[in-house]
This record gives structure tokens, sequence and C-alpha cells, in this order.
């Protein structure tokens, strides 16, 4: 599993899982996420490989928390 983080125009931050990067990339820009389409376009800002659905969930959380939050506001670009 692939925990990502994408980032938008306006330095809006998304955070998910999934198995193909590309294709979810792909389906974000393209509308078909309910949750960000209003805010399109999105690039990916961050993302890493878990071996476990478990682990990767668990990232995840972190990433959305106030200092996952913090730690991809770091990576934005200056």
């Amino acid at each position: 599993m692939i925990v990502y983080a994408l980032v938008n125009l306006n330095n809006r931050i998304y955070v998910g899982m999934t198995k193909n990067i590309q294709k979810r990339l792909i389906d974000h820009n393209y509308g078909r996420v309910f949750s960000t389409k209003g805010y399109r376009p999105w690039k990916v800002l961050y993302y890493e490989e878990c071996s476990v659905r478990s682990k990767a969930r668990e990232r995840e959380k972190y990433l959305k928390s106030g200092t996952g939050k913090e730690f991809l506001k770091n990576r934005l670009p200056k």
C-alpha cells in the first residue's frame, strides 16, 4: 500500500492511501473523488510505501494528525 499526500495550488493538503498512486492522482484530477473535486488540480507532495495495509493505515492517520500535517507543510515548496 502507498500512503500519499497531495497538494493543490492553494497549498491545501489531502492525505490518502492506494495501491496505484498514478491512477489515484488521475482520479483526483478528473473529479472522480468527491472530497477533492472542488479543489483541483492536485500534485503529489509526498508518498511512502508500506508493506501491509495496517501499517499504511497507521501512517495515514499520523499524516492526518496535527504533527503529521506540520511534517507535510514543511515539505511544501517555498
